[in-house]
């Protein structure tokens, strides 16, 4: 019998990825605290797997940032330093504006009705003062531009940076405003007009306006 070549894929994540995915989230949302001692075999039952996809992970982590692994003594948790966010987020702003221009090409009807639902959702959260949830609904919005531009390598290096910002803002309290909504607004539009110098500069501003507002409530 002929064997069917157009069915959907299941997505599968090996136990390496499921853990490290698991212990960045912990790491990211604060479950496991800045110098917080990592033990292989509590994680392996925690998430019940084995030792070695625990381990891996633990080395995957340490190569992003996350964690410092002393052999033959500890593992743990990185600290989270303040100057930080004003590194992180130069560099996310300009990746994020070209991924905007990029996508530009690749927009239609559906992308920009998931951008405006989106950011209806993203209002919402921000007039109940849920920033757990304001924070990831930001970060959806931007997400679905980045997928939309298709390129793999904006994609990994936005990962990157983007998950160390997610800790800064769970770590330091930090709260989006009405401010980010507004901007998004401009930026579903100036998509739709497919100007690229402008949503370049939307974007850019969307983050450095963010650095100075957050950098100076809290006095960074």
């Amino acid at each position: 019998m002929p064997i069917p070549v157009n069915y959907t894929k299941p997505v599968r994540v090996s136990a390496k990825e499921s853990a490290y995915l698991q212990l960045q989230q912990w790491i990211i949302d604060g479950t496991l605290q800045p110098e917080e001692k990592l033990v292989d075999t509590d994680l392996a039952q925690a998430l019940s797997l084995s030792r070695t996809p625990i381990r891996e992970a633990l080395q995957l982590l340490e190569v992003q940032g996350f964690v410092e692994m002393f052999p033959g003594k500890a593992t743990r948790v990185t600290n989270v330093k303040k100057d930080d966010l004003k590194n992180l987020l130069p560099p996310l702003a300009v990746l994020q504006a070209l991924a905007a221009e990029l996508a530009i090409p690749n927009l239609d009807e559906d992308i920009f009705n998931l951008l405006e639902e989106t950011n209806e959702r993203f209002i919402k959260a921000i007039d109940s003062q849920d920033g757990f949830s304001a924070l990831k609904i930001d970060q959806e919005f931007h997400q679905i531009i980045v997928d939309t531009a298709q390129n793999p390598y904006i994609h990994t290096m936005l990962g990157s940076l983007q998950s160390h910002v997610r800790r800064q803002f769970f770590h330091h309290s930090l709260m989006l405003t009405k401010s980010s909504y507004d901007e998004h607004v401009q930026i579903i539009q100036t998509l739709k007009e497919k100007d690229p110098e402008k949503v370049t500069q939307l974007m850019k501003s969307n983050w450095i306006r963010t650095i100075e507002e957050l950098t100076t409530e809290k006095s960074f």
